[in-house]
């Protein structure tokens, strides 16, 4: 006797288990453009390969030190999907990146972002990585490649995740900081644009326990929602750097730039002593600038002293260059004729004072402080 014939059975797809590879290929040809328009000497973008080529020596490199980068946007991106707003995300992608990279003095010249998501949608990744060409202009880089993946069981519906990597260069002997840091030479800030990209599971704390929708005026801006004043995105000062190191005499022995720093999540407290010796200290007078309104709302509503705000915001100064005393003059007209509106916020000091374990630096002195933070009303 004959075994009953089983019924067909439909085939079950790739696209059944939830992955659609044709929205994929929509998104390669939505965003070709946007990385086209990044397009810069030593490299000529054209997704779809394998991978990005770039051409260091038609870049205008003769000896040149690669600097590498990686990062996120932390949980800031957790606004842009309850907003619904992801335009800017990207940019803060990139700042991260290439901020890192010009405090090496290497110039960015190529990044690759990872988007990640449980369902594809073409429109919402398209946002996003309009934003991330938008921040590769801003810093003279191309947008070189990346992946895109979809993930089904991975992340809650409309989450989405994102990654950046992005490579420098810079010439043989022009990597900073410099060793001849010394007493007396200059800090210089960069005011940043808001809270930029660290600190935001704080500050997302903070939002919900003044039971505040995203939608409604922010309490220190009320010309903007919650939501768009805290997605500001992250200040890019590649450029600025870069003309002012060219016109200082480089990153080199003999120029006037010694160090950069980008003041990120610990802030000026735990970022600045990455880039010193043991051979010297700073101090920082707080009197010198004041904070962008929404810290003195996050300080008051979390009741946050100084301490604690300046190991966790950039409290307004989002990049440190260290000037040679005798030439600080120099660095801040480049600053200015660059577009920037540099301050004096401190100086190189003696070796001395508290230990600091700030990322891992054991052997550097930690930051003194005279003056208190003030909040621009």
């Amino acid at each position: 006797m004959s075994s009953p014939k089983q019924p067909m059975s439909k085939p079950v797809t790739y696209r059944d288990s939830g992955v659609d590879i044709d929205s994929g290929n929509d998104l390669v040809k939505a965003i070709k453009p946007l990385a086209k328009s990044t397009s810069r000497r030593g490299a000529d973008v054209d997704l779809g390969g394998f991978g990005g080529l770039f051409d260091l020596k038609r870049a205008g490199f003769k000896d040149p030190i690669l600097v590498s980068t990686n990062d996120g946007v932390g949980t800031k991106l957790k606004i842009a999907i309850e907003t619904g707003h992801h335009q800017t995300i990207g940019i803060d992608l990139v700042a991260m990146c290439v901020n890192d990279l010009i405090v090496a003095g290497a110039e960015p010249l190529f990044f690759l972002d990872y988007f990640s998501t449980g369902k594809l949608s073409v429109g919402i990744a398209r946002d996003v990585i309009s934003g991330i060409a938008e921040g590769c202009r801003q810093a003279g880089c191309a947008l070189i490649g990346g992946e895109t993946a979809e993930m089904p069981g991975m992340y809650q519906p409309g989450d989405y995740d994102l990654a950046g990597f992005s490579v420098g260069a810079a010439e043989r002997g022009e990597i900073l900081p410099r060793s001849d840091l010394a007493p007396g030479d200059v800090l210089i800030g960069l005011a940043s644009s808001g809270v930029h990209s660290n600190g935001y599971s704080l500050v997302r704390r903070l939002v919900s326990d003044a039971k505040l929708d995203w939608s409604e005026s922010a309490p220190w801006d009320m010309s903007k929602s919650v939501g768009d004043a805290l997605l500001v995105p992250t200040r890019i000062y590649v450029k600025p750097i870069l003309d002012a190191l060219r016109v200082t005499g480089g990153a080199g022995a003999g120029g006037a730039i010694k160090a950069l720093s980008h003041i990120t999540g610990g802030g000026l407290s735990e970022n600045l002593p990455r880039v010193l010796s043991d051979a010297v200290a700073a101090r920082i007078d707080l009197s010198q600038f004041q904070a962008p309104p929404v810290f003195g709302w996050l300080a008051h509503a979390g009741h946050l002293d100084d301490e604690e705000m300046l190991r966790t915001f950039n409290c307004g100064i989002g990049m440190v260059l260290v000037a040679d005393k005798e030439r600080a003059s120099e660095v801040l007209t480049a600053l200015t004729e660059a577009g920037e509106k540099p301050m004096i916020i401190g100086e190189i000091t003696p070796p001395g004072g508290a230990r600091t374990q700030a990322k891992g630096k054991g052997d550097a002195w930690a930051i003194a402080y005279s003056g208190h933070l003030g909040y621009q009303s």
